[in-house]
């Protein structure tokens, strides 16, 4: 009787089954640990070139592809590194169930083939022995032959099946760390995405906190020291026209009531809104088409209303006042090293486009625009007085005539932009 052919011990049939699941678990550790790289590129080519008859997937394509293109080894392992590196996650899951697959196919094609070996060798064995054994045992030793060779076919067919169904397990196993990874994956994103989103909350609150506070501080502490007294006298204030101290060679304007003393400026050439505030860090301005101080007409000067910090020149803060000026109040213009005296007559409000007020006039006024309310550029604050000091009758026309046809610009000059439209204009 074949050796072969005995059938083993139950103690033994236990012991290969342990070692069965032993090898069984050597191969899925081996493949959990290649799962987290990616199939091999010389075994994919091999796989490809086995099935390239058979219907192909989009990535065994592209592998058939490099495989055709004449490139060496390093060259499609580099290539199909790239392309498998760019894949989501689904289509590497994707690849990998393609490579198990082929893997178990072309080995179970193995198997059979070795397998049909195998029966052939061993048909031929029987026959040889079936031929020189006919003699003694006769036709019931030739069935009981192959009664054994039947058994031991299901044996092996079993056992066939058995690794079949591990790997299948293997395979979803796998499938369900994925699964559950990916879910651990979504959680962590969801949650780093909830983090931001509280820390861009808390970002934007405490910013707009600071800038309530700054503006705040800036109104109640820091604008008191950098801009006029805010007392006021509660009566008019005449100053003396026959008064005979000296006059310097500044040019400036001086307003008692509202403890204002700054310069003129009236290098300004041009009435462009740029050139104006660039004039206005440097004092008031005299708005270069209207005749001079001393002149007849309507010489106008402009000045800031403004006491943020943020905004430039020192004289930001000239005209904040200006509205505590009434009737019969008058204030001095120096120019030239000359003294005129100026009584105030009139005072409103009026809108930015309104230019009426740089209208000329027959007799020598003056006109003090700013803006209003303080801080802000939503109106303009007009302020008109007439020369009472020296006699105004002695007076001589403009030396520079107003052009009526002269452009003006969209509206009247300005504040300097505000620390919120600053805040408006960065959004």
């Amino acid at each position: 009787m074949d050796p072969d052919e005995i059938t083993p011990p139950p103690h033994k049939q236990k012991k290969s089954a342990h070692a069965s699941d032993a090898a069984a678990n050597v191969a899925r550790a081996k493949l959990d640990s290649i799962y987290s790289h990616e199939p091999d590129a010389e075994q994919e080519q091999k796989e490809i070139t086995q099935l390239s008859g058979e219907h192909l997937s989009k990535h065994q394509k592209y592998m058939q592809m490099l495989t055709t293109s004449g490139r060496d080894v390093a060259e499609v392992q580099t290539a199909w590194h790239e392309y498998y590196q760019s894949l989501n996650d689904q289509e590497k899951h994707e690849v990998w169930q393609e490579f198990y697959s082929t893997q178990s196919k072309l080995k179970q094609e193995e198997k059979a083939a070795q397998e049909a070996s195998d029966a052939a060798e061993k048909v031929k064995s029987k026959e040889a022995q079936k031929s020189t054994s006919a003699a003694i045992h006769g036709s019931s030793h030739h069935a009981d032959a192959q009664h054994r060779a039947s058994t031991n076919t299901h044996k092996r067919k079993a056992a066939s099946s058995k690794i079949t169904n591990r790997r299948h397990k293997s395979e979803h196993d796998d499938h369900r760390n994925l699964t559950a990874s990916s879910a651990i994956q979504l959680k962590r994103l969801r949650r780093q995405h909830h983090v931001k989103a509280a820390t861009f909350g808390l970002s934007m609150g405490a910013l707009v906190v600071f800038f309530l506070l700054f503006s705040f501080f800036n109104e109640r502490f820091i604008s008191p020291f950098i801009r006029p007294s805010g007392n006021v006298s509660a009566t008019p204030i005449i100053v003396d026209p026959n008064s005979t101290g000296p006059v310097g060679p500044e040019s400036k304007i001086i307003i008692p009531k509202i403890n204002v003393e700054v310069p003129v400026i009236y290098d300004v050439q041009t009435i462009e809104e740029e050139a104006i505030q660039e004039g206005l860090e440097r004092g008031v301005v005299h708005y270069p088409t209207t005749p001079n101080p001393g002149e007849i007409g309507n010489a106008v000067i402009f000045g800031h209303s403004s006491s943020n910090i943020l905004n430039k020149g020192k004289y930001k803060f000239a005209f904040i006042l200006l509205k505590s000026l009434e009737d019969e109040d008058t204030f001095i213009i120096q120019k030239d090293g000359k003294r005129y005296v100026y009584k105030v007559y009139n005072k409103y409000v009026t809108p930015p486009t309104d230019f009426s007020v740089l209208a000329a006039s027959d007799k020598s006024i003056v006109t003090l625009i700013t803006c209003d309310p303080p801080g802000t550029s939503t109106n303009r604050l007009i302020i008109q007085a007439e020369q009472i000091f020296p006699d105004p009758a002695q007076n001589k026309p403009s030396s520079k005539a107003q052009d009526i046809t002269v452009v003006q610009p969209e509206q009247l000059p300005s504040n300097s932009v505000s620390m919120w439209q600053r805040i408006k204009n960065l959004f």
